[in-house]
């Protein structure tokens, strides 16, 4: 009996772990990677973007049950990323690593986006700044106010969050967009907040404070020409949309 089970453990010993496709469909991970370096993720369904994005939070288990319960649960590609952490976590399978990969995705997207524009110097027109300004917002799901600041040519000097929370608190913020636009000497200086779960439509809170922001910025000959309401993939120009006239109504002619 003794000499059967060491020639069972000594057996054991010498069989080769299984690789991981085996236990994987036969090598389907491997397929599924080639076929990305081959042609993209344009002929990919969702669950398969999410699958193959899986694979490197979860080496060895099969994502793509997991892939189809992500977008069951959240609706979409983008509610996937979207979804708080809190969320993600409560989907079985899901642990610590996999939904901070999943909520990577949309700064980093943001992030390769102001590097792509990062050599933009002039904006030109309310859908230049609306454009450039919306995506700023990728990913973002809390509110924040971001100032850019233009000179007399157009050029862009400053673009950066001046305040994170709401845009009606603008006494918090109003002393560094005074403050950054005399450091700059600039000339125009167009608002821009998001709406993270609602329409672009500016409430009555966001029109009073943008009278307080465009009379505060006169006083320092700053022409407040814009604000610029993001939700989502939208934005809406104040005033290329014919909000408040007796401010923009002049510098609506940039359009």
């Amino acid at each position: 009996m003794t000499a059967v089970l060491r020639q069972a453990k000594e057996s054991a010993r010498e069989r080769p772990a299984p690789r991981e496709g085996k236990s994987l469909h036969g090598g389907h991970r491997q397929r599924v990677k080639e076929q990305f370096l081959k042609n993209g993720l344009d002929a990919f369904a969702p669950h398969v973007v999410l699958e193959l994005l899986l694979y490197y939070a979860i080496p060895l288990k099969d994502t793509n049950p997991l892939a189809h319960e992500l977008l069951r649960r959240f609706g979409s590609l983008s509610g996937v990323f979207d979804a708080p952490m809190e969320e993600l976590l409560k989907v079985d399978g899901i642990g610590r690593s996999a939904a901070t990969l999943l909520k990577l995705i949309p700064p980093l997207c943001r992030r390769y986006q102001e590097d792509l524009d990062g050599d933009k110097l002039f904006i030109y027109n309310f859908d230049d700044a609306g454009e450039y300004l919306a995506k700023k917002f990728i990913g973002r799901q809390n509110e924040a106010v971001f100032l850019l600041l233009l000179d007399s040519r157009m050029h862009i000097q400053y673009c950066d969050v001046v305040s994170e929370g709401s845009a009606t608190a603008a006494n918090i913020y109003i002393k560094k967009i005074a403050r950054t636009a005399m450091e700059y000497n600039s000339v125009y200086a167009i608002l821009a907040h998001n709406h993270p779960s609602g329409d672009c439509l500016p409430s009555s809170q966001d029109i009073d404070t943008t009278r307080w922001l465009h009379s505060a910025l006169q006083t320092l000959e700053v022409k407040m020409i814009d604000h610029i309401i993001v939700s989502g993939n939208n934005y809406l120009s104040m005033a290329k949309s014919g909000f408040l006239p007796e401010l923009f109504g002049v510098e609506a002619d940039m359009e």
